[in-house]
Formats: structure tokens, sequence, C-alpha cells
């Protein structure tokens, strides 16, 4: 994995007359500070959520029971790339949905949706692609990879209905960011398209299908 930049501690001015310099991170709960330090390792080191969340609260000496939901976390992750990654985001973001867009088109058959940070518009360059493929027969998107030469590896992750699923694993050139690219293709059931647009509390969606992300694409350029 590469390195990412070294967390920095922000510090506000202190008052003219000469106060104490405050940290912000006093006036934080744990759960606040356990977010912000994931925050951290997810945009600077490219780890997944779950180990960042764990891996934060342990570094902190936090309990696992002040552990943020991911909607926290999201909050924190847009904040940290406001403020330290807003001028180079923002392109790199648009390489990767680029890439997906190529992707999906391929797997076309398989009814591809995009999701993760790539949708939700927080990846980096070193974010993973994820798409969710649907299908009648499992193992009908390894023989199209078979077929095309790509190869892959399998693994396993938890489908959106707790079971455990298949998960492809590739990597592919980015020409937009002259880097190769992981992507992971989760294997689902057609049944599990059912619902899967449904927004979140939030009114966002958790996937969307090439259409969808054609429009966020045109509405960047605009």
């Amino acid at each position: 994995m590469r390195a990412g930049a070294a967390p920095l501690a922000h510090r506000c001015s202190g008052p003219a007359w000469g106060g104490p310099v405050l940290d912000p991170k006093d006036s934080m709960n744990p759960t606040e500070e356990i977010a912000a330090a994931a925050a951290r390792l997810i945009v600077d080191e490219g780890m997944d959520w779950g180990p960042a969340k764990q891996r934060a609260a342990r570094d902190l000496g936090m309990p696992r029971g002040a552990l943020p939901s991911n909607d926290e976390v999201e909050d924190a992750v847009r904040e940290h790339i406001a403020i330290f990654h807003a001028d180079t985001q923002p392109a790199e973001l648009r390489a990767l949905r680029e890439l997906a867009a190529v992707w999906m088109a391929r797997l076309a058959d398989f009814r591809p949706h995009l999701t993760g940070a790539v949708w939700r518009g927080t990846a980096t360059r070193l974010s993973n692609l994820h798409l969710q493929l649907y299908c009648d027969d499992s193992k009908a998107a390894e023989i199209a990879l078979l077929d095309r030469g790509v190869d892959f590896d399998v693994a396993e992750t938890r489908g959106s209905k707790g079971r455990t699923v298949d998960m492809l694993v590739l990597d592919a050139p980015c020409p937009a960011l002259q880097e190769r690219v992981t992507i992971c293709l989760t294997i689902l059931d057609f049944d599990d398209l059912r619902g899967a647009l449904k927004p979140d509390a939030r009114g966002l969606t958790e996937r969307g299908d090439l259409a969808a992300l054609q429009t966020l694409l045109d509405t960047d350029e605009e």
C-alpha cells in the first residue's frame, strides 16, 4: 500500500492577548475523534472504512462502543478532503469515474452498478473502484473475464443481505492517473437488484447504473 501523507495537527490561532492555543480535538467526543482519525487513514493511506475505524480506535485507545457510523466517517472524509486535497481530489475522482464507465460498458450484460467512494464522491487516487454485478449465474462474470483474457483473483465479501458472496479483484490501467487501479467486482443475485437504488436516510443512493454515472460526469463538465 502506498504511504499517504502524515497526519497533521490542526490548531487554531490563540487570542491576540496571548491566551492558550486551542486544539479542536479538545472539543471532540470520542466518536468524532475516531471518525477524524479514520478519515485520515482512508484518504491518505487508502484504507477500507471498516479497518480504518478499528485502527483509529486502537491508536487512540478508544473503546469499540465509540466507533462512528459510516455516515459520521463520510462526513469526516469530506471535511478532510476539503482541507487537504481540494486541489487534487476532483480530478482524481473524475478519472476514477471515467474508468468505471469504461468497465461498466464492458460488463453491461451483468447490470453493473457503481458503489463506494467513487460513486459517493469521496474517492482519491488511492481508492479502489467497486462495481456490483447482478447475475442470474454467479459464474457468468468469471467466464466473461476469462474469455477476454482478464486476470483476476477471487475473494469473498459480505453482500447487502449479510451473506457471503464472491468478489472478483483485478487491476486495470487508468490513463488519466497514469497508474493502475484496483477494481472489485461483487457478484450478486439478480433478485438483489430490487430496491438497490432506494435512497438512504440522507436522500443519497448507495449505487448507480451507467446512465446515472454518465449524468454525474456530464454535470461535472458544466
